[in-house]
């Protein structure tokens, strides 16, 4: 259906017959120095048929040209039929390392090796689409934290903008206290039903103001609660001149302040070593918090003011050139 956002602008429709009634016409002057001696024949002329056609003509372009501008003033909308939306009252920010160690290559995604960021991005893009209903924010961490996407029903930027993240943009050491404590912060003050912190990470706490357990407690006592993953794998091969040898790539993963953290806020920890253990663990998040089918309705709208807006515009170019053909006697 259509309808105006600023229907009260219609009562200017009347204006210009108003205007007509009860404003006192300019008088002509009196003392023109010009004397016309055939000024009756011009009068009797001028009140032929043909002039008030004309005049009733331009009378009526005028007066659809004002309707016209009036209803485009009055903002008319083209207003489509509900979409249910999903909207589940949680919030859900995804905190991803990004420091060096991230670029070890202890990884297979679809029979290729890769680092471990990139199998982050594989596995964690099909996590962010399914959550149709949150509001996802992006923490990305190194040096520091760094708020990339805030709070937001937009997946798809959530998306681009983690695929778009590579290893060192924050920086080589691991700030995971200052990840969280940044977390805490735009999380404070929203009034979601539930606020959750899903936090990936290959090593320890080596950066940052503020320490992780200490995090953890003030994410506690905001209702925060807190996933955290712990990436990489257990063991691999690593070649060299002397011969293949076994190496845990992980060895620097500090599972104890992570179990902490989890613990302490509400949350679980996981452990993912490799691609399908990864996959699996946002198949458990899910699980773990589902998500809730309140059903809200948006009716999309559609700005009609341009029309009438283009019409007025028209009708007053058509009297424009009239008049300057008549001036100019074109």
């Amino acid at each position: 259906m259509i309808q105006f956002e600023w229907p009260l602008v219609l009562v200017l429709l009347p204006v210009p017959i108003l205007i007509r009634h009860f404003l006192v016409p300019v008088q002509p002057h009196q003392n023109a120095a010009l004397r016309v001696p055939f000024l009756k024949s011009l009068e009797a002329l001028e009140g032929s048929g043909q002039s008030t056609t004309i005049t009733k003509w331009v009378l009526w372009v005028a007066i659809v040209s004002w309707c016209l501008l009036v209803m485009a003033s009055a903002r008319p909308q083209w207003i489509g039929d509900p979409i249910p939306q999903a909207v589940s009252g949680r919030d859900l920010m995804i905190a991803v390392d990004l420091s060096g160690s991230m670029k070890e290559k202890d990884f297979f995604v679809q029979g290729q090796q890769v680092d471990r960021l990139t199998a982050t991005k594989w596995v964690g893009s099909g996590f962010i689409e399914k959550r149709d209903g949150d509001r996802l924010g992006l923490i990305l961490f190194g040096d520091n934290a760094y708020l990339q996407v805030p709070l937001t029903f937009d997946r798809k930027t959530v998306q681009v903008l983690l695929d778009e993240a590579f290893i060192g943009m924050a920086g080589e050491s691991t700030a995971i206290g200052d990840a969280i404590g940044l977390a805490v912060k735009r999380l404070r003050n929203n009034l979601a039903g539930q606020k959750v912190l899903i936090l990936l990470t290959d090593g320890a706490n080596t950066a940052g103001a503020v320490t992780p357990l200490k995090a953890a407690d003030l994410a506690a006592g905001e209702g925060l609660k807190i996933y955290t993953v712990g990436i990489g794998a257990d063991e691999m091969i690593v070649r060299s001149f002397f011969g293949n040898r076994r190496v845990n790539p992980s060895r620097d993963l500090d599972e104890d302040t992570l179990r902490a953290i989890a613990d302490q806020t509400g949350g679980r920890y996981f452990r993912a070593r490799d691609a399908q253990e990864l996959s699996e663990i946002y198949n458990l998040l899910d699980q773990l918090e589902p998500i809730e089918k309140d059903q809200q309705y948006f009716r999309p709208r559609k700005a009609l003011y341009i029309w009438p807006l283009a019409g007025a515009l028209g009708l007053s170019a058509v009297l424009c050139i009239f008049y300057l053909r008549r001036k100019f006697h074109l």
